[in-house]
């Protein structure tokens, strides 16, 4: 979720509060292609056989054939990565006033204390490929080196993060599969302000599964927002500076979809189930919803996402000029018929604008066709070309209506996207494991939470965020078997959890003060 002004705040929730607060490794196969992904009728998801879907069942049928398709997405963040910029509770890249949003653990949304290792958030991601391409914001996954995904049949599988951009925010998992449901692109260009959207998430992170895979509705309320977000993110973090900020596409899609913490990274589709934007802020004033979300548009996603599974990076076009939307002044200094298009404001020497002759003071109003509104409306369309692509520009030179070709290069700094197949990853303690401490119960401590006597194994602290909090475990429960072997001390117990991999299920016997126990099974991450 993002907040506009000092309220933005990024989505997932690891919380960016970006929106809905609510991403390493090269991989040789390029992602279907658009009408390849149409044709895999067997897998793809799409709604039963219906088009331009109306009110009622038209949503629900909407709902019933996007949900397979989307995923929980489950990370650990090393406590270095948020220390490093940030200071505690927050991620590199997230602007000050963002990071109350981030739920990182159980100290009031701060994650952990430093010192006690890493931080825990979640997410929500969509399925692009029937092997397992997975799509969410760089917010939620990408400074991870540990994720989980969970499907909406809640098959688990731990992801690999193939590469991310944070001056788009987006990021690319891959999980291993077959025959997975997967979504379809649609065409965000296309989009008319008042048009139906759906917005699909996970806005009950932190409450167990209770509002997994939660639809709402709304309408395309606007397009082509700046909300200078990335841009700022990117400024304040050491690790990229200006340069790279200079490099942020915001150009957003707004929608009164409701999107709350943990919906960030979620697909907004249209009504014939194609994702047509990646929900990604809100403009709050308390970190909920209040009627204004963010996606970014899928046809910059596509082409960064192709980039991100191809190359592990983005090969961003350039054109080589500094832009400022045209105001009321502008139009009637350069005689234009409107207000409408973007300044030069400067131009690199010997960049491809440069060569075809665009000069400071000219003004460009179209770009193969496509009118101009914004610096954001330029950077987003000739962020979807390649380098090398030839594009029209349409512009004013003193008065007159012009055009000229040029090929695109490729933007001379672009060190954002980040791959993390061969990173070193350390071995989760037995307490980060299960996102449970745990304690030899005491006199004092037995008699605080009613129990009969001291002796045995009590939960001291949780984290909210963790597997075990997320099947309903809470402090103050006693443990009494772990995968079927009594515990009767905390070495004892976490002696067996240190046995646990990554991904396995272990099962565990918890008592109340009353002496009720039951049964409860924990994937470990």
């Amino acid at each position: 979720m993002s907040r506009i002004g000092r309220k933005r705040a990024y989505t997932g929730t690891v919380a960016l509060a970006l929106a809905a607060l609510t991403g390493a490794g090269l991989h040789a196969a390029f992602p279907p292609t658009e009408r390849a992904m149409a044709e895999e009728t067997s897998a793809a998801v799409r709604p039963s056989g219906r088009t331009n879907l109306g009110m009622g069942d038209g949503f629900a049928d909407l709902a019933e054939s996007t949900t397979p398709a989307v995923v929980r997405i489950e990370v650990q963040i090393p406590s270095g990565v948020a220390e490093e910029s940030m200071g505690p509770g927050a991620m590199p890249g997230i602007p000050e006033e963002f990071r109350r949003f981030f739920d990182f653990g159980p100290n009031g949304g701060q994650g952990l204390p430093q010192e006690q290792g890493p931080r825990f958030g979640n997410g929500t991601g969509f399925l692009i490929s029937a092997d397992g391409y997975v799509v969410t914001n760089n917010h939620v996954a990408g400074d991870a080196e540990k994720i989980n995904v969970t499907l909406n049949d809640h098959r688990s599988f731990t992801a690999r993060l193939v590469g991310s951009d944070p001056t788009t925010d987006v990021a690319v998992l891959k999980i291993e599969g077959t025959g997975l449901p997967h979504l379809t692109w649609g065409s965000s260009n296309d989009l008319r302000v008042g048009e139906w959207v759906m917005a699909i998430g996970n806005p009950g992170y932190g409450r167990g599964e209770q509002l997994d895979y939660t639809v709402t509705t709304g309408i395309v309320s606007g397009k082509g927002r700046p909300l200078q977000l990335l841009q700022q993110g990117l400024a304040d973090n050491p690790d990229y500076g200006r340069e790279m900020a200079g490099y942020a596409i915001e150009n957003f899609i707004q929608t009164d979809a409701v999107i709350n913490p943990g919906n960030s990274g979620g697909p907004l589709v249209n009504m014939d189930g194609h994702v047509i934007g990646v929900n990604s802020a809100i403009a709050t004033t308390d970190g909920h919803y209040q009627g204004y979300g963010f996606a970014i548009p899928a046809n910059l996603v596509q082409k960064v996402t192709s980039d991100l599974i191809a190359h592990g990076r983005v090969q961003r076009a350039w054109m080589g000029v500094s832009v400022s939307a045209v105001s009321p002044e502008d139009a009637e200094a350069f005689e234009l018929p409107k207000v409408q298009g973007v300044v030069v404001q400067s131009i690199t020497d010997g960049s491809p604008a440069a060569k075809a002759g665009i000069e400071q003071g000219d003004v460009i109003v179209t770009l193969n066709g496509r009118a101009i509104g914004s610096g954001g409306d330029l950077q987003e369309l000739i962020a979807t070309h390649a380098q090398g692509d030839q594009v029209s520009v349409g512009f004013y030179h003193d008065g007159d209506l012009r055009t000229a070709d040029i090929r695109l290069g490729e933007a001379p700094r672009m060190g954002g996207a980040r791959t993390r197949s061969d990173a070193p990853r350390e071995q989760a303690s037995a307490s980060q494991k299960l996102g449970l401490t745990l304690a030899n119960l005491d006199a004092r401590s037995a008699e605080e939470l009613g129990y009969n006597g001291a002796g045995g194994v009590v939960v001291s602290d949780v984290d909210p965020s963790g597997p075990a909090a997320l099947r309903g475990i809470e402090a103050g429960a006693k443990v009494v078997k772990i995968g079927g072997k009594a515990v009767s001390t905390a070495a004892e117990a976490t002696a067996l959890l240190e046995k646990v991999g990554a991904g396995q299920v272990v099962g565990l016997v918890i008592a109340s003060p009353a002496g009720q126990e039951r049964i409860v099974n924990v994937r470990a991450r």
